[in-house]
């Protein structure tokens, strides 16, 4: 497909919304912003939820692709998850469907996999075709979204490439976010290239940046012609000064979810 042009961008109010809106016009893309709530600086935004049907049509009319941000990003009451982060993201995929939008970046999580072992020095990178294994309803959404992202090529021809997002945040602020500290900047550049590679039918890519101390295998994002260009390595030594290294008896460190495995903050913030 041509590079999109137009894009809607959901989950704009949202903290990697934000970053993403203030970041994706310089690769050249018009933004159209959506979100449940009102997006801060930008009164032409559409304020719905993914519960309107009629209003995601509405959105998603004329635009090239979708970047699906919106959504529970913490864990919450399954009903809550089951609400915006199921039962909402197939109205998106529905309206991109009725609307003939060609391609979804979909906003997965490294908690679609949260319980795989964390891998211990010498280990291999873990590959994006290991298991689901969700720590949470959270992730157990994203694994869901994974699939269901799966089937709309399967069955309708519609593309997503499905980002298992590690930390996007300025800073890592944990010793874990060492290994899945995806920055800023390169999130708005896995995200250009999730819209402009050509041929992903459904393509699964970890979200991270070139982290010294990664746990995952970028290859799959690399082959959409991602480069990432950050690395935590530099917030290593005052972190692991302040915190210290993971114990490996410790189960909030055992897998690669973290503390979502055993005490998951929750949502709302």
């Amino acid at each position: 497909m041509p590079t999109p042009r137009t894009v809607l961008l959901t989950g704009a109010a949202g903290a990697v919304g934000t970053m993403m809106r203030e970041l994706l016009p310089a690769y050249g893309y018009e933004l159209r912003l959506l979100d449940m709530a009102p997006v801060a600086g930008a009164p032409e935004a559409i304020v719905a939820d993914l519960a309107d049907r009629e209003a995601l049509r509405e959105a998603v009319r004329g635009v090239d692709a979708i970047v699906h941000l919106a959504g529970v990003s913490l864990e919450a009451e399954f009903e809550t998850i089951l609400a915006a982060n199921i039962t909402g993201l197939h109205h998106v995929y529905e309206a991109a469907r009725e609307e003939g939008v060609g391609r979804i970046v979909f906003a997965s999580s490294n908690h679609a996999v949260g319980f795989t072992p964390r891998p211990r020095e010498g280990d291999p990178l873990i590959p994006v075709h290991t298991p689901h294994r969700p720590d949470t309803f959270y992730g157990l959404s994203k694994s869901f979204g994974e699939d269901l992202a799966q089937y709309y090529w399967d069955k309708h021809g519609l593309e997503t490439v499905s980002v298992r997002i590690g930390s996007c945040v300025p800073e890592p602020s944990a010793v874990r976010m060492l290994s899945t500290w995806l920055s800023p900047a390169d999130c708005a550049r896995l995200v250009h290239a999730a819209l402009a590679a050509e041929g992903v039918g459904h393509t699964v890519v970890y979200g991270s940046s070139a982290n010294t101390r990664l746990w995952w295998d970028l290859s799959s994002a690399r082959e959409l012609g991602y480069e990432p260009q950050d690395d935590s390595e530099p917030y290593a030594e005052g972190l692991i000064a302040e915190q210290g290294l993971p114990k490996d008896d410790d189960p909030a460190h055992a897998h690669i979810g973290g503390h979502f495995c055993t005490n998951p903050p929750r949502w709302p913030h």
